[in-house]
């Protein structure tokens, strides 16, 4: 690796990133138009209505997860005396090498390689919103991060799936009572439907009633329920058809969450308060997908084989869509457009983690 960049002076360092990891504004571009005072009245409507777009092009996730890696990266440039302006391949070299080795001194942990390749995947973002562009195969950049994943790299640990007979033993977990209610209906649905947890909670009860809703459902006497789902490559349907009894059926749970929880308009699934009687207006966090997921699979014994202190870490919100991929032996293309998957290489490795051993080769060769 070459050297790098000779370092600025502390003058030359910026105390603050004025952009501080948000989308620039609209103002800003229209500014490098060459017009120099700001923009006239009439224009204001307009730079506000491109400005909420250009925001919308990611999720507010995506938009937070890259707001923090160019905070980390920032920060780091700070303390180490380099500009993180206009990139450098060399500093994004010792940046991601910095990141692998962590800093015991200062109490900083190694990062993953996962995380690494997700922070630079941020900071191209970022720098492209610059007006920068970052060439990740620069050998300065490509060869330290190989280096890393030869290093760091750990095999994949995927999340437990939840199975049929898991799913029917966690719900029985649950009360009675509307807080129960609600959470049987997530597991039920967020199950048939193979939906991430953002999905679920991104639900509305009628068509375009949030702003901030995913999707949401419609329900089809004796058949079951359309959920309508926003993603990143555009809109998909998900049927969920009525399970073999009331009490497996995630359609009799839905119905019976919207008709306690008086649900008639907005988000379909809601916080809760206190008294377990009173249904609030907010949207439930995705996190509660994940906490009820790891909260019933415990209490129901799930994967009771493993230590305690394992058991609480390879459930989440994901085994219920993981569990639906692995359980349901059908027609693999039939897997494929409830998970709403691009290709059908993702489906299959969630089968082949269903149909392992089925074939033993052993006893098939004579031995």
């Amino acid at each position: 690796m070459q050297n790098p960049p000779t370092k600025p002076t502390e003058s030359d360092v910026p105390a603050d990133d004025p952009l501080d990891g948000e989308l620039p504004d609209i103002v800003d571009l229209v500014m490098e138009m060459g017009s120099s005072p700001p923009p006239p009245a009439r224009l204001e409507a307009l730079v506000e209505t491109a400005t909420g777009y250009a925001k919308a092009a990611s999720s507010e996730n995506t938009q937070d997860a890259y707001a923090k890696d160019w905070r980390h990266f920032t920060s780091w440039c700070r303390r180490e005396g380099f500009d993180p302006l206009p990139p450098s391949s060399q500093v994004i070299g010792l940046y991601i090498g910095a990141c692998a080795a962590g800093d015991p001194k200062r109490g900083l942990p190694s990062l993953s390689v996962a995380t690494i390749e997700r922070r630079l995947s941020g900071l191209a973002w970022n720098f492209t919103q610059r007006g920068f562009s970052v060439d990740r195969a620069d050998r300065h950049i490509a060869t330290v991060l190989a280096g890393i994943r030869r290093k760091h790299a750990k095999p994949p640990r995927q999340k437990e799936a939840v199975l049929g007979d898991d799913l029917l033993a966690m719900i029985a977990t649950l009360g009675h009572d509307l807080r129960g209610l609600r959470d049987r209906a997530i597991l039920l649905l967020g199950f048939a439907g193979g939906l991430r947890r953002s999905e679920i909670v991104g639900l509305d009860v009628v068509r375009d009633e949030t702003s901030d809703g995913a999707g949401w459902v419609e329900i089809f006497p004796d058949k079951g329920v359309l959920v309508t789902l926003r993603g990143k490559t555009g809109w998909r349907e998900v049927e969920v058809g009525r399970g073999s009894g009331d009490h497996s059926c995630p359609v009799v749970a839905l119905e019976t969450w919207i008709r306690l929880g008086r649900i008639a308009r907005g988000p379909l699934f809601r916080r809760i308060f206190r008294d377990n009687k009173t249904v609030d207006v907010e949207r439930l966090s995705d996190k509660h997908v994940a906490r009820l997921v790891k909260q019933t699979a415990l209490a129901a014994g799930v994967r009771s084989d493993l230590p305690e202190g394992e058991r609480a870490l390879v459930f989440s919100g994901h085994s219920l869509r993981a569990g639906l991929a692995s359980s349901a032996d059908i027609e693999e293309r039939y897997v494929q457009k409830q998970l709403g998957h691009a290709s059908a290489e993702m489906t299959r490795k969630y089968q082949r983690r269903r149909d392992r051993f089925r074939v033993n080769l052993t006893k098939a060769s004579g031995l």
